[in-house]
């Protein structure tokens, strides 16, 4: 089946090459669009620029989130489930092509799609940018002309419908997701799965983190994500120390206690990773501090001191052997 028509669009042309099923989808934001693609010269052997069935992987966008060819959101939301269609875009639509096809290639190539570039928009690397590194490519930008598009369509996910990747979130969508994931971190400590738990901590972690920086440091709204951030790091690190990960989590706690040095918590998680890794003083020094923050945690601290002192006086004793083993003069025949 091929019908040809107009769509209400300047300068598009679509033609139905295979029928799909269902309704149109409804796209918002955050929907993902599922598809595979083939990018035509409008030429008379219409040559083929770029081809996502060649990687083997179909292209996927998230309405909403300034993918730089808009133009593909409104190709794809006149498409139904299952449909393959052939497009016709006027060089309006199509000016930012280059661009988008080389971040494209870079990553099916296995390279980051930004590498050397500043960061600016499209257009302005294009000013400084005179080459893509791909010949064909710095043709289309030097002089844009009309494309054809060819698309199969195989499904629209409504943003509820599948996991989605924290850049892909929105402000409320990162906030909501939160405690979701703090919860089910909780939930598999319980289960001593400590490796799935501090995963899903380190999540939420990194949610926050992205609406940090976009807030002053130190000013309120900053504070309040940090208020969420230092439980979630404290709750990674107590499973990074279940997990035998001790320079992790000094790592952590060194960083955590850097912006809030009154944390008895951080502080008791940090002894405890000096003391697994023999760090005596250290050790010492922290567990004194969290029982002078914290008296409520002295007997605790007393327990660990018990422990540790008990751990270094077997370690000398076992050191002290090895060594005499060592420096002793061999016995004659």
């Amino acid at each position: 089946m091929e019908e040809t028509y107009l769509l209400n669009v300047e300068g598009v042309k679509k033609k139905i090459l295979h029928g799909g099923q269902g309704e149109l989808p409804k796209l918002q934001d955050g929907s993902k669009i599922t598809f595979h693609f083939q990018t035509l010269k409008d030429d008379f052997e219409r040559t083929v620029i770029d081809d996502s069935r060649e990687a083997g992987i179909p292209m996927e966008i998230i309405v909403g989130k300034m993918f730089k060819l808009e133009i593909w959101e409104t190709l794809l939301s006149s498409m139904r489930a299952g449909e393959v269609a052939e497009f016709w875009c006027d060089a309006i639509h199509t000016g930012m092509y280059a661009l988008v096809s080389r971040g494209m290639r870079r990553i099916a190539e296995g390279r980051d799609p930004l590498e050397g570039q500043k960061h600016r928009c499209g257009m302005g690397n294009m000013f400084d940018y005179h080459s893509t590194g791909y010949d064909d490519l710095d043709e289309l930008q030097r002089t844009p002309q009309p494309l054809i598009f060819i698309m199969e369509l195989f499904r629209v996910e409504e943003p509820s419908a599948y996991k989605r990747d924290t850049w892909a979130m929105s402000r409320e969508e990162k906030l909501a997701a939160v405690p979701v994931l703090h919860s089910e971190g909780n939930r598999l400590v319980l289960r001593k799965e400590f490796g799935q738990a501090a995963a899903k901590y380190q999540e939420a972690v990194i949610c926050l983190r992205n609406l940090q920086a976009k807030e002053k440091p130190w000013e309120d709204g900053w504070l309040k994500l940090e208020s969420l951030v230092t439980p979630l790091v404290l709750n990674y690190c107590q499973c990074q120390l279940e997990l035998g990960e001790y320079y992790e989590v000094l790592e952590h706690t060194t960083e955590l206690l850097q912006k809030h040095n009154d944390n008895a918590k951080a502080y008791f998680k940090r002894a405890k990773a000096h003391a697994a890794v023999w760090n005596e003083r250290e050790a010492r020094e922290d567990f004194l501090r969290v029982a002078h923050l914290d008296p409520s945690m002295a007997a605790a601290v007393k327990k660990e001191l018990k422990q540790l002192g008990e751990r270094m006086r077997k370690k000398h004793v076992e050191d002290r052997k090895r060594y005499q083993g060592l420096f002793q003069p061999p016995r004659g025949p």
